[in-house]
């Protein structure tokens, strides 16, 4: 599933193509990528505006002058491809042939007709989906009422992060860090990735943390997301920016995907283990668990 800096990669793009196009058609191939109500799509997005693109987590927003939202969640394959009247062309996601084909086709759930163009949403597995909703209650609905601070908010200061960990002093800091409730938007890569810059062992209790540690964590997770934005994601194998072009931030990844191969600091082969659930990529060496003595 795409993480942070992979939708805000693809929020770039489309905020240069969406804002300002009119809604004047949807044609639904699938409801359940697309769970709206008849009388809310008729009054509410056909004859809209589009008057932004923003994120929230992992979640796309586009905004209408109708004062709702087409949430937009691409979950593991979907895709939204741009293909505008004067023969533009321009896909996020998946790096499926229907980024570059013809469309509509197998994997098309909804068509969004707009004045200049249409928006094909293509989804292979059909767990991503479009929500119209109340653009007002988003951040309080049940869609994103428990999300965590978003990370790359200026008001994201180390006080929050630290506030944001130290709820959870039980739990490993690997799953504190990639729970949606305690940071919005992070996952497996840039948990695994800012943990190996902190020297810090995935499965090391919040509590047995120290605060300077917990000072180079926040600084390393946001130096490793800036890399990846300015890298256009992490995407190797199934994620691609607004323009087609897929994402380079993996081959700039010091523990992730990199099992067996020599750690770029001290030579030792990396691991891959599980923690909280998830895989998880460390050096044994760079990365080891301590705890706190009482």
């Amino acid at each position: 599933m795409p993480e942070l800096p992979e939708v805000e990669t693809v929020r770039r793009g489309l905020v240069q193509i969406l804002p300002g196009m009119k809604v004047t058609g949807v044609e639904v191939r699938s409801t359940k990528s697309f769970p709206n109500e008849q009388v809310r799509v008729d009054t509410k997005l056909i004859n809209a505006s589009i008057t932004a693109v923003r994120r929230r987590a992992k979640i796309l927003l586009i905004d209408l002058s109708t004062d709702f939202s087409l949430a937009v969640h691409l979950k593991m394959t979907g895709q939204l491809v741009f293909r505008g009247t004067n023969g533009t062309r321009f896909g996020a996601g998946h790096p499926n042939d229907s980024l570059v084909g013809d469309l509509p086709d197998r994997s098309t759930r909804v068509i969004v007709t707009l004045n200049d163009g249409r928006l094909f949403f293509n989804d292979q597995r059909k767990f991503g989906w479009m929500r119209l909703l109340p653009t007002g209650d988003l951040e309080t609905s049940g869609l994103l009422k428990s999300m965590g601070p978003e990370p790359l908010e200026p008001s994201f200061t180390f006080k929050v992060f630290k506030e944001r960990l130290i709820k959870r002093p039980t739990s490993v800091i690997k799953a504190a860090l990639i729970d949606q409730t305690v940071i919005a938007g992070i996952g497996n890569i840039y948990a695994d990735e800012s943990l190996f810059a902190a020297r810090l062992h995935p499965a090391t209790r919040v509590r047995d943390v120290s605060p300077a540690k917990l000072r180079t964590l926040y600084n390393e997770l946001l130096r490793i997301l800036e890399l990846s934005l300015e890298k256009g994601g992490a995407s190797d194998r199934n994620y691609v920016d607004a323009h087609g072009k897929k994402g380079s931030f993996t081959a700039h990844a010091q523990v992730y995907k990199r099992k067996g191969e020599p750690c770029f600091r001290c030579g030792t082969p990396i691991q891959r283990i599980v923690v909280a659930g998830r895989g998880t990529h460390i050096c044994p060496h760079c990365q080891r668990l301590t705890r706190k003595t009482k």
